[in-house]
């Protein structure tokens, strides 16, 4: 269903009969409807790693920009870890690993595993004494067997005069009762290899046998010197992190509770307490924050954030043991995008938007566009875009989308009282796409008609133009549904009803 081709072209529309036959773009920026100034500019931002505030009357395509432009940055390159710090475990330390070094330390930890060997491959000595052969008749069988399955005698040698009888117990109870039947779970020793003397060790693996040789052995050792980490960020993210509504903790990262935090030996290492926030997972990526100036006095945090392109980890909760650890210097470099509606523009902070202005652009989202051919063109785009990302609902015929788009015209004039312009408060027309959509569902019908859309604009009004309808106006809507008791409480109702009486005031 996608291609290259856009209905942004100036493409023949009338050949289109249904949605199917219209094209969807894929890359994810040339699916924003009307807003080419802010896909411009958020081109850009990808490219250039700038900042965006976007301002404009929700469902204009705010969040879908974000994310579009988040698609458009490269993979992460750097793991962030917090490693335990020996000399003072409160102060878990900051390590960066770049993919190409987590690659490295995969092929390390491979190499540190050793080989895997079936059990008739190794030495015969070393096969009896981990459990694997029989010393009696030389029959192979898993260690946790203790008897042979086959002659019935003790796989270990000198232990064959123990009663048979004693197997089941022996199998069920294990080496807490019969210590030493089952072998040994580890042989040294050493071996001639290339002309040159080595350690090796036998271990078992499950029903096979695993070989450290000296390589193996050397691996492992360096891996014991390194201090003990934790994964705090991993490379494998998404790109896009939404922090929209988030509380201080969700944003900013915090230390967890141990109540065992002080005791070495019962409590969780303080490192491994860390949580990252969303400023830091969306490092190398972008944040994203819809209804920006709900974040009130945190917006100073993102602001330093974006500043330094670092900011701390600690516990902030003063009555947990996390409030003692503290991770200085956690990277969060990341592209930041917020959203707001113009009405509430005034309650961002002021140098907030000073660093957005600075380093990236401020863009008013369009609510309107020219009814033109082009754009309808591009509303066409719209309703085979949400018809594909819905997937639960069938194509339109030609006069379902034709009727979608007169609804468009209509909404233009009735909320931005423009004429001749299509509306871009796209998310309630996609509304209305989903419920037509719902109805030919309902109807078994293999495509959206015309019907199921005028029957769909019924069915998606608002409440208060329900209320409108049925009342005649909101106030008598809210005036019949109320009760005596409730009227006699109502200020609206009680300075109406006293609004003649001299003895009544504001006093």
């Amino acid at each position: 269903m996608e291609s290259d081709q856009d209905m942004s072209s100036d493409v023949e529309t009338s050949s289109i009969e249904t949605s199917a036959d219209i094209k969807i773009p894929r890359d994810p920026l040339k699916r924003v409807i009307g807003q080419p100034e802010a896909v411009e500019l958020a081109s850009i931002a990808a490219r250039q790693r700038r900042h965006l505030l976007l301002v404009g009357p929700p469902g204009t395509g705010k969040s879908m920009v974000a994310q579009a432009l988040a698609l458009h940055l490269k993979k992460p390159e750097e793991e962030i870890r917090v490693v335990h710090n020996p000399e003072n475990p409160e102060r878990p330390l900051i390590q960066v690993r770049t993919r190409e070094t987590i690659i490295d330390e995969v092929e390390e930890e491979d190499i540190s595993e050793g080989e895997i060997i079936d059990p008739k491959a190794a030495p015969v000595h070393v096969a009896e004494k981990l459990g694997y052969k029989c010393s009696n008749c030389g029959t192979y069988s898993p260690p946790k067997d203790f008897f042979c399955p086959k002659c019935s005698e003790s796989k270990v040698s000198g232990m064959s005069h123990v009663d048979k009888r004693f197997g089941d117990i022996v199998g069920l109870v294990g080496a807490a009762a019969f210590k030493g039947f089952e072998g040994n779970e580890r042989i040294t020793m050493t071996r001639k290899r290339y002309g040159k003397e080595e350690i090796v060790i036998y271990e078992r693996s499950g029903d096979m046998i695993k070989i450290l040789d000296q390589k193996v052995l050397e691996k492992r050792r360096e891996m014991e010197k390194v201090s003990p980490s934790k994964r705090l960020v991993g490379i494998n993210r998404n790109p896009f992190v939404l922090a929209t509504g988030a509380s201080e903790t969700e944003l900013l990262g915090d230390v967890r509770h141990d109540p065992y935090g002080s005791h070495p030996q019962l409590g969780t290492p303080p490192y491994e307490r860390v949580v990252a926030g969303s400023i830091h997972e969306a490092h190398e990526g972008v944040l994203f924050i819809d209804e920006l100036p709900h974040l009130g006095h945190m917006q100073r945090y993102i602001l330093t954030a974006m500043q330094e392109k670092r900011f701390p980890i600690n516990g902030r909760n003063p009555q947990s043991a996390g409030a003692s650890v503290k991770v200085n210097s956690v990277p969060c470099n990341f592209i930041f995008i917020g959203a707001c509606n113009i009405q509430d523009l005034e309650y961002i902070l002021s140098p907030l938007r000073s660093r957005i202005i600075g380093s990236g652009y401020e863009v008013l989202m369009e609510s309107t566009m020219d009814d033109n051919e082009h754009n309808r063109g591009l509303l066409m785009q719209f309703i085979a875009q949400e018809i594909y990302v819905d997937d639960r609902i069938p194509h339109a015929t030609r006069g379902a989308i034709e009727e979608i788009i007169e609804d468009a015209v209509r909404r233009a004039k009735r909320y931005d009282n423009k004429e001749d312009s299509l509306t871009l408060r796209l998310r309630e027309l996609g509304g209305l796409i989903r419920t037509a959509g719902d109805i030919a569902i309902t109807n078994k019908d293999e495509l959206i008609k015309t019907e199921d859309i005028r029957l769909a604009l019924k069915r998606s009004k608002t409440v208060e133009e329900q209320i409108r309808e049925k009342y005649g106006s909101y106030e008598k809507g809210v005036a019949s549904d109320m009760s005596t008791a409730q009227r006699s409480k109502s200020p609206y109702h009680y300075w109406n009803e006293h609004q003649y009486d001299d003895k009544i005031g504001y006093g």
